[in-house]
């Protein structure tokens, strides 16, 4: 009975080199999420448009968007640790840039736009490469799920506390947010030094000529549904941070919650997302079709959320739409991690989930802008755009997903 508690003895034994991940994603997404509430503060520190202060959140996702693709070769190639250390450094120098800009400039919104570029850079070789790790380092599929799912706990968790600690620092000194990554990037990088192992199997991975063979290999026999999660990935984001956007727009607008009140109102729907990302990592185990039919059912969800965000303006019933729409998307993010790690060979596993994580990030940098040019229009034109990007998430997720029908 013993052995039967501690059937995921690998996962218990390795549990301080999966929190050493999941810190990963957690700082990553604290990084760009925690600036949300303050956008409203830079708009008037800087004397800057809405849509300028969205480029903040945007440069940042672009320039992961082509470089995570290289990160992930290279990971394949070099090995993962080799890849997040150096990438955790860039990240924080960025922080530092874009802080000491704020503090000391006159002007200082291009520079910290730079420094933004510079974490994008840092952003690109870290959480995307955390999913083939995990892959890496058990040996059971139901360990990789379920600490897939921890993983994307960890991120979501990063969403809920973003909102609130971008609050409190802002509310001592508005630009303290970029200062408090580069501490956090050095906490990380210590973890994942003095607590991740390389897998005993750990050898240099392919040259670029192998590597390019391997992944047309990869793309030719899994390109049906590799090439739908993708777009699925994208879309989620988008209509996450679209929505992120918004709330955080009419939340200071609207109803006048500012500071700590406010983040705390964010964090509700990506609290939502967050545990119920948590609870599917631990539902689906190893079972595709199962992953399939929650990713299927959760982006209905959500799009039905976007949806009723038209009936009513009533701050109670935007924030119960809203965290609806959490649940559904927090349900989907650990099926899609799974998928693909469970399904593609470790020797181009770092690219094929890292060309995913760009797809994500597409989706990131994409969001606010198009939602800070949409609120500029009637309402119904944004909630249009959403749901209708959400059909389409769901008709790929139905049509183009079908583990039944290829088997991993």
């Amino acid at each position: 009975m013993e052995s039967k508690s501690k059937q995921s003895n690998e996962v218990y034994d390795k549990r301080w080199a999966i929190v050493s991940m999941a810190s990963i994603p957690l700082i990553m997404t604290l990084g760009n999420s925690m600036l949300i509430p303050v956008l409203p503060i830079m708009e008037k520190e800087l004397d800057i448009s809405k849509l300028q202060s969205s480029y903040i959140i945007s440069v940042y996702s672009v320039v992961a968007i082509f470089l995570i693709p290289i990160a992930g070769f290279l990971s394949d190639r070099f090995g993962r640790k080799n890849v997040i250390i150096p990438s955790l450094i860039i990240a924080g120098i960025g922080a530092i840039l874009a802080g000491f800009a704020s503090w000391k400039m006159n002007d200082p919104f291009v520079y910290i736009l730079i420094g933004r570029i510079l974490q994008g850079i840092g952003a690109s070789g870290t959480a995307p490469i955390v999913l083939p790790l995990v892959g890496d380092m058990f040996q059971k599929d139901k360990d990789i799920s379920s600490t897939l799912g921890i993983i994307e706990t960890s991120n979501t968790f990063g969403k809920v506390l973003s909102p609130i600690l971008g609050a409190v620092l802002a509310g001592i000194i508005w630009f303290l947010p970029f200062f408090s990554i580069p501490l956090f990037c050095l906490i990380s990088v210590l973890l994942i030094i003095f607590l991740v192992k390389k897998p005993e199997d750990d050898e240099k991975g392919p040259s670029f000529s192998e590597f390019k063979q391997h992944t047309k290999e990869v793309f030719h026999e899994h390109k049906r549904w590799l090439l739908a999660i993708f777009v699925i990935g994208a879309i989620l984001m988008f209509i996450l941070f679209g929505i992120l956007f918004y709330l955080s727009s009419v939340l200071e607008e609207v109803y006048h919650f500012k500071g700590v009140k406010k983040g705390l109102y964010l964090a509700v729907p990506l609290a939502a997302l967050c545990l119920s990302s948590f609870i599917a990592g631990k539902i689906i185990k190893d079972n595709l079709v199962l992953m399939k039919w929650i990713t299927f059912v959760g982006i209905l969800v959500a799009g039905g959320a976007v949806v009723a965000v038209r009936f009513s303006d009533q701050f109670i019933y935007l924030l119960i739409v809203f965290l609806v729409c959490g649940v559904g998307i927090g349900a989907v993010l650990p099926c899609m991690d799974a998928l693909i790690t469970e399904s593609i060979k470790k020797n181009v596993r770092g690219t094929v989930t890292s060309i995913y994580s760009s797809a994500r990030f597409v989706g990131v940098a994409g969001g606010p802008p198009a939602i800070a040019l949409l609120m500029k229009q009637d309402l119904t034109w944004l909630v249009s755009l959403l749901s209708l990007l959400a059909l389409i998430a769901a008709f790929l997720a139905f049509k183009k997903i079908k583990p039944e029908d290829d088997p991993k």
